[in-house]
């Protein structure tokens, strides 16, 4: 068991926006929410998930909607623990603790603030290994635990129940639901005993965003090199670097879409790059080839800071280093690439993973 307190979110954060891949909402926005309820309420036992017992319940909450709703529509603590009750009230019984859906962006800074509001531990694991923009793309899908029954909440006091006929109709209804709630509404989803979720879990991701994050922040403490430093705690490779020079985006309530164009610097200079994003970044590309592509993770960072820049903030000008890392190879299967493959965002090219493709 380990204790983390507010300034340990710091660390959690950063690393939290790289493992987003640009998307994920801004985990920043947790971050807060997490270090005013831990001053408050006191710290949060991160926990193993064999620290409990097989038959008690876990619970993820999370926030839905689109990234670019969530930077103006500041999210709340009250709401997300009105869905975990809600949720505990339909099922009968309690969660024992909390868990994060995602690793990467809001939504693995998110469920800390529950945590600490509600003395629950909260489990050092997850259930991607990075950030995807639909819910249903989650290991619980692929090993057939379901996201229903699922409670949603706003900040006016409303909450629903949704029981859907499996996770991709549930997907469609919640969304439609969260423009109902003002773009955005938070949930408590996916509630599933501990011998389930060790078949679903990616175990140790919160421990490793931590680390993540604290390369970057000793790195820039010692004037070395924060990208190298990236690189080398996320086992990384590095895929180009350049200036933002045009950025397409349209946010439809649903997710934040677009094309950022980079002109190559350094040693990229004279190439160009394209970074396809929904929610997050899915395809980094040349004119010659695809350098890296969902399920496999793509990371933009300012060159200089490595600091992650997410989707809906990369703009015109920008200096970024682009790294792609490798997925959890659960996500390298048939079944996982219809569910979070190229194909399924309408990339009509095969999945190779990282390693295998050649980098500028």
């Amino acid at each position: 068991m380990t204790l983390i307190h507010a300034e340990d979110m710091e660390a959690i954060a950063t690393g939290a926006a790289v493992y987003g891949t640009g998307g994920g909402g801004d985990p920043y926005l947790g971050k807060l929410l997490a270090q005013q309820a831990m001053r408050t309420h006191g710290p949060v036992e991160l926990i193993p998930l064999d620290a409990l017992h097989g038959d008690d319940l876990v619970v993820p909450v999370a926030l839905v909607g689109a990234p670019t709703v969530m930077l103006e529509k500041l999210p709340g603590i009250d709401p997300l623990v009105l869905a975990l009750r809600q949720l505990e009230v339909r099922l009968g019984r309690c969660a024992k603790a909390m868990m994060c859906i995602e690793v990467g962006g809001l939504n693995s800074t998110i469920p800390f603030s529950v945590a600490s509001v509600t003395g629950l531990p909260l489990i050092d694991g997850d259930t991607m290994g990075r950030a995807f923009p639909e819910l249903q793309m989650t290991l619980c899908t692929l090993t057939g635990i379901d996201a229903c029954p699922m409670t949603l909440a706003d900040e006016k006091g409303n909450a629903l129940t949704v029981q859907a006929v499996d996770n991709a109709f549930t997907e469609r209804f919640v969304r439609s639901i969260s423009m109902d709630m003002g773009g955005a509404s938070y949930a408590a989803l996916y509630a599933m005993t501990v011998v389930q979720a060790r078949r679903a879990l990616v175990p140790g991701s919160i421990s490793m965003v931590q680390r993540c994050g604290l390369a970057v922040f000793n790195a820039r403490a010692r004037h070395e090199d924060p990208v190298a430093a990236l690189l080398d705690a996320t086992g990384g490779q590095y895929l180009f670097q350049g200036k933002v020079t045009d950025v397409q985006r349209r946010t439809d309530g649903r997710f934040n879409r677009g094309t950022a164009q980079l002109q190559g610097t350094g040693d990229c200079q004279g190439q160009t790059l394209e970074l396809l994003f929904q929610n997050e970044f899915l395809l980094a590309r040349t004119p010659q080839q695809v350098l890296c592509s969902t399920p496999d993770l793509i990371v933009a960072v300012d060159q200089e800071s490595a600091e992650p820049v997410t989707a809906e903030q990369i703009r015109y000008g920008l200096r970024v280093a682009v790294i792609g890392i490798a997925c959890v190879p659960a996500w390298r299967t048939a079944p996982a690439l219809e569910l979070v493959g190229p194909r399924y965002f309408g990339y009509d090219i095969e999945y190779q993973p990282l390693a295998q493709r050649a980098t500028p």
